[in-house]
Parts: C-alpha cells; sequence; structure tokens
C-alpha cells in the first residue's frame, strides 16, 4: 500500500478541488512547465540506460525552448552529471530545473500529482493521488508516491489528498467535462477494492471538476499498467479523439482496439453530442527480453508550441505524426526515437506531467 490510505473516505465536499473552483485542464491549454524524473534505474532499462538518457536530452531540448523544464535527480552527484550533460546538449540551463530528491523510477506521470486550476483567481494546486505501484506490482516503487509532497514544498500551492488510488496515465480529459478512462484499470480491483464505478466517478468530479465519463474496455499487449487509456485513446481537442487501432486481424491487439472504437463511435458528451473519432495508427509488433513490448503512437505529449510523438523506425511513424499534424496546426510536430525508452514499459507520456498556466487565457495564441 502507499502512504496514502486508498480505504479513506470521500472528504467533506466542500473542501474539494471542485468546490473551491478548480478543474484538469485539457493538456493543449497554456502551461508553464513539464516535469520529468532523470533515468537511473537499470533494472527498468536493462542494457539501454545510456540511449535512454540521449532520448532524454532530445526531449528536454525540444520542450525547453518554449517552457520551463523541472527535472527530478536522486542526488547531488546526478545533478553534476546531468548538468554537464544539459550543457553539452547546449541546452539553456536557465529554463531547465533540477530538483535533488530520492526516486526510483521516470514514470512521472504515474505517481506525480496531477495539476488542477482555478483561472478566476488565477491559483494552481495539485491533487495528490493514491500510488500503489500499479496494483502492487513493484514493491520497490512505493516510495515514488511522496514526490507530490516534496513538489508542495517547492510550488508552495495546495495539495488535496482524495485517498483514492489514480495514476495519471489512466485518464485524459478535455478541458470541457469529459474524462476518458478504462475499465480494466479504474475498476481493477488491485487498485481500490470494494470501490464501485459511482464510488470512483464521484471523486473524479470532486477532485478534477468533470462531469461526464467514457469508459473504454481495456489496453494493448505488453502494458504493465492495466489498460492506461494514454496508450490506446486521447483527446486532441474538446471535439476529437484519437483511437489506436490495429488493422491486422492477426494481431492480438486487433480486437480489443475495435472493441474500445466501437465504444468511442457511441460515446457522448453531457449535451448528448458525438466525438469525432479518428483511428490512429498502430506500430508494428516490438519485442523485448521479456515478450511484446506496448508499443504506440497515443502515447505522444502535448507541450508549447510543440507535440511531441513516439517513433520505432516504422512505417506508420510518419504516418501517425502526418494525422497530428492536423489537429494541431499551429505546434510543431517532433518524432521522438522511443525503442530504448519502450524497453521500460513506457514512452513520452507516461515520463511527463505538464503543469499548466493559470491566468485566465486557455490555449496558446
Amino acid at each position: 500500500m502507499t502512504d496514502i490510505d486508498s480505504q479513506a473516505t470521500n472528504p467533506n465536499p466542500a473542501d474539494t478541488p471542485r468546490a473551491c473552483g478548480y478543474v484538469m485542464p485539457a493538456e493543449w491549454e497554456r502551461q508553464d512547465a513539464v516535469w520529468l524524473a532523470w533515468p537511473h534505474d537499470k533494472a527498468t532499462f536493462p542494457g539501454g540506460l545510456s540511449e535512454v538518457e540521449g532520448t532524454y536530452l532530445q526531449i528536454i531540448a525540444t520542450l525547453h525552448v518554449a517552457q520551463n523544464v523541472h527535472l527530478l535527480v536522486t542526488d547531488d552527484s546526478m545533478s553534476a552529471r546531468v548538468s554537464q550533460q544539459l550543457r553539452d546538449a547546449t541546452i539553456d540551463a536557465t529554463r531547465v530545473h533540477l530538483h535533488v530528491h530520492p526516486y526510483r523510477d521516470v514514470w512521472f506521470r504515474d505517481y506525480g500529482p496531477i495539476f488542477v486550476t482555478n483561472r478566476s483567481a488565477g491559483k494552481l494546486a495539485m491533487v495528490h493521488w493514491g500510488f500503489n505501484a500499479w496494483g502492487g506490482k513493484y514493491e520497490t516503487h512505493l516510495g515514488d508516491a511522496r514526490i507530490p509532497r516534496f513538489m508542495e514544498q517547492l510550488l508552495g500551492i495546495h495539495r488535496f489528498e482524495p485517498g483514492l488510488v489514480l495514476e495519471g496515465g489512466a485518464i485524459d480529459v478535455n478541458g470541457e467535462g469529459v474524462l476518458l478512462t478504462t475499465e480494466q484499470c479504474l475498476l481493477n480491483s488491485n487498485r481500490n477494492p470494494g470501490r464501485s464505478r459511482d464510488e470512483i466517478e464521484a471523486y473524479l468530479r470532486d477532485y478534477l471538476g468533470v462531469y461526464q465519463f467514457v469508459w473504454l474496455n481495456g489496453g494493448i499487449a505488453g502494458d504493465d499498467t492495466d489498460g492506461h487509456v494514454d496508450t490506446i485513446a486521447r483527446f486532441v481537442n474538446a471535439r476529437t479523439i484519437v483511437c489506436a487501432f490495429e488493422e491486422n486481424r492477426a494481431d492480438v491487439n486487433h480486437r480489443p482496439l475495435c472493441e474500445n472504437h466501437a465504444r468511442l463511435l457511441e460515446a457522448t458528451d453531457g449535451r448528448g453530442d458525438h466525438f469525432e473519432i479518428v483511428k490512429l495508427p498502430m506500430p508494428g509488433r516490438l519485442d523485448g527480453p521479456g515478450g511484446r513490448l506496448p508499443a504506440t503512437y497515443a502515447n505522444f505529449l502535448i507541450g508549447t508550441g510543440v507535440v511531441l510523438v513516439p517513433a520505432y523506425s516504422d512505417p506508420n511513424d510518419a504516418v501517425a505524426a502526418a494525422l497530428l499534424q492536423r489537429f494541431f496546426p499551429e505546434r510543431q510536430i517532433v518524432s521522438i526515437d522511443c525503442r530504448a525508452l519502450v524497453r521500460g514499459f513506457g514512452t513520452l507520456h507516461c515520463i511527463t506531467q505538464q503543469q499548466p498556466a493559470v491566468s485566465s487565457k486557455r490555449t496558446e495564441s
């Protein structure tokens, strides 16, 4: 278990983010920064840690041009070494802020907080969900649940604690009250045993400011998160969802992704309107030492002026990048080779968490 009691009762609704005027913004809304943790665990990336470091340098070099990057490092020695690597890569040190704190792994989206904003008041806060290492799969990772408390001290903002286990990669929002998730993850007994769908939805309403839910079935082969939605379906605007789709009927992912696509076609927002659903191709099969890896283009990251898209030296890399460019015409699409990163069972979205801006302006100019 984590240091947050996943069986806690829902606090007084008057004390929740929703009651205080906070909501979770869509990822394409204005951002101040992106948070990451520098890779160091050879068990996560056996034989490929230097390649993953190179991937991180490319990610940071791309993001830091237009926004701040906050980067966790485990100790002063790592801080000095990473600082030198950043200088060698001609990365502007004034936009990359290193913070020393122990952590086990890089999956910041899942153990870090989710930021919420109250734009009318110009305030930023965080929601510190419980983290139990993806249903108790990796006991050595449980300590990463402490990171939001460290960030609270750094940022000096309010931290809400729902008392519910939830990873950031398990949800996606459109910024207008709709949340996308999967039954395989959020209703899994290894996260919040005894919690019903209605109870979990109540928490999401109170702590993220959403009101409508789109439930998909589950995820892709090789995914050890029990079906995180950020590997299979994502909002690209308030009305459009891109959906990972496997055309090859012989592939194990074909049937579950077809089912997810069918559910999305039936989904509606709070007004009863259907979304535009666009198929996002899958790359060819990638395998690691333990079997199939969860390679997908849906794990893209939306930053300030850019969209970072996973690439796998596959013919569909260009197809996926071109498709996403249609929905982000004002942003540069940057393909990041994720063949080393995906060996750890995640890519760009999994390792990052965006920190939204808090002005009244919702989108980039």
